[in-house]
């Protein structure tokens, strides 16, 4: 799909939440920035869309304090992740396409969580595509460092504090209701670090996690094909791409580098193939980390895959 295949044009807002809230390490809040810096906006609008930098949403400081009951920052996660929630569902009303600019991957559950109801609202089909390195399926009895970042799909899928899971299930004045995700509408790609009761958790729920060796073994063409099956014109699509998705070869700048994740190619096929698709509707773009990162390089290798996640291409064939 070319820039001016794009019709009606979509209307797209970015919404920067500069914490690293939930993370093991400093630096995540500089992400929102450092994209802005790489020419985000600028490349989109030259995609033809849209685009609408809301600037950034606002949260308490991070207090760099140790664990309480088996979370760090609880807190201050409820507050960064109610005002990502109010920030996504008012995108989400006004007809735009909303994406979240992080800050760490904790963010997710605010985010993913009004994507959540507003599909509920709208009678929509959920599909989530979680890029990440990581499972992020700790909970605060499995968990060996507290960190936030390390729980959203936990939390999404209803296993967590009170307090997330009544923020991220949308439950107003509720006591109680339905988590915002069941297994049935994640897909996981990517993952090549698990800690070892996080592993069981994730098997035991039936998450559907197409991890690097899937990936070596198959190749990400196959991949896709399998985690994009059933997306159809009644599905809103959502991507989560953590950085650290992609290998550190590549992209240097991040918090928790795991080595031996997707190439260049690899990736950008990912992206392709979400275009193709035609139905992505909303995306969150965190844990990109400035300050480990060399002269900016991972932030514009993230812009140049966006690019490729809302049209660009270089194929010198017709595309689907």
């Amino acid at each position: 799909m070319s820039a001016d295949q794009l019709d009606p044009v979509t209307r797209l807002r970015l919404i920067g939440a500069p914490t690293d809230i939930g993370a093991s390490m400093r630096g995540a809040s500089l992400g929102p920035e450092a994209l802005r810096v790489a020419g985000l906006p600028d490349a989109l609008v030259r995609l033809g869309l849209q685009v609408h930098d809301a600037g950034n949403v606002q949260g308490p400081p991070n207090p760099w304090l140790p664990p309480q009951d088996g979370h760090r920052h609880l807190q201050e996660a409820l507050a960064w992740n109610q005002a990502v929630f109010e920030a996504v569902m008012a995108a989400l009303n006004e007809g735009e396409v909303p994406m979240l600019l992080g800050g760490d991957h904790s963010l997710a559950i605010g985010s993913i969580g009004a994507v959540a109801a507003h599909c509920r609202q709208q009678g929509k089909h959920l599909r989530v595509i979680w890029l990440d390195a990581h499972a992020d399926f700790n909970t605060s009895d499995i968990t060996p460092s507290g960190n936030i970042h390390g729980m959203p799909v936990a939390v999404l899928c209803g296993h967590g504090p009170a307090a997330l899971l009544k923020l991220a299930g949308a439950w107003g004045e509720a006591e109680a209701g339905p988590p915002a995700l069941s297994s049935e509408h994640i897909r996981l790609i990517g993952v090549r670090s698990v800690d070892p009761l996080e592993r069981r958790f994730v098997h035991a729920q039936g998450l559907e996690v197409f991890d690097m060796r899937h990936l070596d073994e198959h190749g990400m063409r196959a991949v896709m094909q399998q985690a994009l099956m059933g997306v159809d014109e009644h599905t809103h699509l959502h991507l989560s791409f953590d950085v650290d998705y992609l290998d550190p070869d590549i992209a240097p700048g991040v918090g928790t580098p795991v080595r031996g994740g997707p190439s260049y190619r690899e990736a950008q096929l990912c992206m392709e193939m979400i275009a193709d698709t035609g139905r992505l509707a909303s995306v969150d773009v965190v844990e990109l980390n400035p300050a480990r990162d060399v002269q900016n390089r991972t932030a514009e290798l993230v812009v140049d895959l966006v690019e490729s996640l809302f049209g660009k291409s270089t194929l010198m064939r017709w595309r689907p």
